[in-house]
């Protein structure tokens, strides 16, 4: 048996369907002895009755402010502005630790109030590499809307869909022209997911990694019709794209898609574009001849929420059930500490680790 006690939170951005606990992966947790209490929520892709039929506790969407001390909120997207100190441990995607805009304000509200940022993103084993990602299903989706902006068939607003739907106006049809692609981090998770893509729209992306980009050639980045960005650099490096690259006149890109969404980090290696783009408007034009479109979204997995959900669960439930045993959650902690020395955020009384 075990004393924890998650509290799964309601995504407070409307277009956030996916969860990082599923209700099969629940009643995991609760039969080993984890209470786990679930808010309501209008949105998740998963109704709160399937987590209530898996032992969960309900409770009002929002009310995690009033949870126990002890208890670890979970989720996946960013906090509402309120309140101004967070007194738990909370376990999402924080986008705070690479001087992001709103990353001194968010761990200064963590320290000031006791709490702690367990971010998901440093949710690593031995060697670095992280245990619980969506990246697969980001690199999909972000080749696949690359690829129906390019044939000129992505609608807008866009809209949650299953992978079969998805695919079936992926697939290439009568009269479209053929094109390039390029997916840079072809390697990875998400260029995987890329690279998947493309193939089921009748693509064979040109794959660069490590070794391609080490030398970049800026020409033959140029050279390709569709870029799809799946790079998520730790350190400084070169960027991809420059202004005066979208100005070359020999440019033959017309559509790329971010699947990273570094933007305003230092370590963007797109530093092209100062603001992402959302599910109502997808697609900005960045330049109007030689014409380039961008798509930059950064929940791009939540319109495959299901399949996005159920494959991020049933990798985070392993580490959940060894939650507080050191290992990858200390790493998470020891990261969260180091932040906020570099951010200079003066630290509190941080709740228990």
């Amino acid at each position: 048996m075990t004393d924890l006690h998650l509290w799964l939170r309601h995504e407070v951005r409307s277009t956030e369907r996916r969860t990082p606990i599923v209700p099969s992966d629940a009643r995991r947790l609760v039969e080993s002895g984890v209470t786990l209490t679930v808010e309501e929520s209008p949105q998740r892709v998963f109704p709160v009755e399937e987590y209530e039929a898996a032992g969960c506790r309900v409770a009002p969407a929002g009310s995690w402010v009033q949870a126990p001390p002890a208890a670890v909120v979970v989720g996946l997207k960013e906090l509402p502005d309120r309140p101004d100190r967070l007194a738990h441990r909370h376990i999402f995607f924080g986008h705070a630790y690479k001087r992001q805009p709103g990353a001194e304000d968010l761990l200064r509200r963590f320290a000031t109030g006791g709490g702690a940022l367990l971010d998901l993103e440093y949710l690593v084993d031995d060697t670095g590499r992280r245990l619980a990602a969506f990246g697969f299903w980001a690199g999909y989706l972000g080749a696949a809307l690359a690829v129906l902006q390019h044939r000129g068939r992505l609608a807008a607003p866009l809209t949650p869909t299953s992978k079969e739907d998805l695919d079936e106006v992926l697939r290439p049809a009568a009269g479209d022209e053929e094109f390039t692609a390029l997916v840079i981090g072809a390697l990875g998770r998400s260029g995987r997911g890329a690279r998947t893509a493309f193939l089921t729209a009748g693509i064979e992306a040109t794959p660069w990694d490590l070794a391609e980009t080490r030398d970049l050639d800026r020409p033959a980045l140029l050279g390709h019709d569709v870029l799809v960005n799946a790079v998520l650099a730790t350190t400084p490096i070169p960027p991809f794209l420059r202004e005066q690259d979208l100005d070359d006149p020999a440019r033959r890109l017309r559509t790329l898609c971010d699947v990273t969404v570094d933007v305003g980090s230092p370590l963007n290696v797109l530093p092209i574009y100062d603001r992402t783009t959302d599910w109502t408007d997808p697609v900005r034009r960045l330049r109007k001849e030689p014409p380039l479109d961008l798509i930059a979204i950064d929940n791009l997995p939540s319109l495959l929420p299901r399949e996005s959900s159920t494959d991020f669960s049933a990798a985070l439930l392993p580490q959940l059930l060894r939650f507080e045993t050191g290992g990858p959650w200390a790493r998470c902690a020891d990261r969260f500490h180091q932040a906020c020395r570099e951010l200079g955020v003066e630290r509190g009384e941080f709740a228990d680790e």
